[in-house]
């Protein structure tokens, strides 16, 4: 098993501190977790959304073998058979809505479906809540074909594969959070599904604190040079919030946090945990929203103030993706399961049930997170209040140069405020709740005191 070492800073208020080592080990129920992940669930799962013929959102919902409709039954069927091992803790529906021709890919009245299956957290004061993404529906070269073949193998029979793994091996266990289990329709007619689910959350006031959108994440070739790579996984995310920018812009010029969203601060986390449980991959984060002429589920999410990311392969090949299965040229054309990578696609399924089990075991966030600005100093005085729930062992003060991409030293501390001999002018800071197995929340940014 490997170990992550860090220089760990005990802080007590007094402004003494007792510098120590300790390692950083993995969780051993999640580590267990990571090693159900099945390459072979995972082929099944994509075998048979494959054989409902298409997915596409416009296609047939009474035929029981072909289309959108038996495909969302079947993922509902999946999800109740692991309810049966959940201690009735996890519930799964299909939430419709009508859609009426919007004069764009949708040119008739359709039953827009989204299956979602909800692992009830434990903790009845804790309401937050992760979400695992993917989309069911797929599409061929014409967007508007409902009729023929469109296999829809990695766009996203690998999301949704992911998505049903995960769930799968997550029901049997509990958490004082509640995770969403989600695979949508009418991605590729508009990111329909992703948008009726987003903007409900935001009505209902939903806590929702991570999405995790995968899409197009279990092929490992490009269709424009001869890589091949499986030991890389992008992930996509906002730097500037696209929710209420302007009315944060002030904060973000004041503390330089142009890189420092909460999007890129869940890339940041993912990227961490996800490297720590998994072997032989690395997380690639991408400073962008989503790649160019294309766009994903997280969208919607990130549009109405969630934090959302999307995980993507690294070298995606154009000829498997909205194409009509045929061969032109001496190439074969279509999204088709034999260009499938199930090896690479249980890794990146890994990553995310690590994400989604860390971030669920651990304590809620700290609340009121400041740095003290009322005078020069080159010391860096942090404060901040315990989180609204879970059990608390301490805290890690998250340490980066302003150049660096990634968090470089985590300070543990027991207490809530800490004076670091670092100048908060020369680098940037967060704080993260570590939970008594040593699951950490998300970093929270500290506001500026004293001005």
């Amino acid at each position: 098993m490997r170990k992550f070492y860090c220089t760990l800073l005990l802080l007590a208020v007094s402004f003494s501190a007792i510098y120590s080592q300790t390692i950083i080990d993995r969780d051993p129920e999640i580590a267990a977790m990571v090693k159900e992940v099945s390459s072979d669930s995972l082929h099944n799962y994509i075998k048979t959304l494959v054989n409902f013929g298409t997915r596409n959102t416009l296609s047939t919902q009474t035929n029981p073998k072909r289309g959108i409709g038996a495909a969302r039954k079947w993922v509902l069927q999946k999800f109740n058979e692991f309810a049966t091992a959940s201690n009735s803790r996890l519930t799964a529906f299909i939430d419709t809505i009508t859609y009426h021709p919007d004069g764009k890919r949708v040119d008739s009245t359709i039953i827009l479906g989204n299956v979602i299956a909800t692992l009830k957290g434990t903790d009845p004061n804790d309401h937050r809540v992760f979400i695992i993404s993917g989309h069911l529906d797929n599409m061929r070269t014409n967007v508007m074909d409902r009729v023929n073949d469109a296999p829809g193998a990695n766009d996203d029979g690998s999301g949704s594969a992911a998505v049903i793994e995960c769930a799968r091996i997550m029901s049997r266990h509990a958490f004082p959070a509640t995770v969403i289990f989600v695979t949508v329709s009418g991605e590729e007619q508009g990111l329909l599904g992703a948008y009726y689910m987003a903007k409900k959350a935001k009505k209902e006031g939903w806590d929702i604190e991570a999405v995790l959108n995968n899409d197009i994440m279990g092929s490992n070739n490009s269709s424009e040079t001869n890589i091949i790579d499986n030991t890389r996984i992008r992930v996509f995310s906002e730097g500037l919030p696209a929710y209420e920018t302007e009315k944060q812009a002030k904060r973000i010029r004041a503390l330089g946090l142009e890189n420092d969203g909460k999007a890129r601060q869940l890339a940041r986390y993912v990227k961490e945990i996800g490297e720590r449980y998994v072997d032989n991959i690395q997380v690639v984060m991408i400073y962008r929203n989503d790649r160019f002429l294309r766009g994903g589920d997280h969208l919607p999410y990130v549009e109405n103030g969630f934090a959302a990311v999307r995980f993507t392969e690294m070298n995606e090949n154009y000829y498997h993706q909205h194409q009509d299965v045929r061969k032109e040229n001496g190439i074969q054309y279509g999204d088709l399961p034999e260009f499938m990578d199930y090896e690479y696609l249980r890794k990146n399924t890994a990553i995310n049930l690590a994400n989604l089990a860390n971030l669920a075991k651990a304590p809620a966030m700290p609340q009121n997170v400041t740095v003290e600005v009322k005078k020069l100093s080159n010391y860096t005085s942090l404060h901040w209040d315990k989180p609204a729930t879970g059990n608390v062992k301490g805290y890690y003060i998250l340490m980066r140069e302003t150049t660096s991409a990634f968090w470089q030293k985590k300070l543990f501390t027991t207490a809530t405020s800490a004076d670091l001999p670092y100048s908060k002018d020369n680098y940037f800071f967060a704080v993260q709740s570590v939970g008594e197995a040593g699951n950490e929340s998300l970093p929270v940014v500290p506001g500026i005191e004293g001005r």
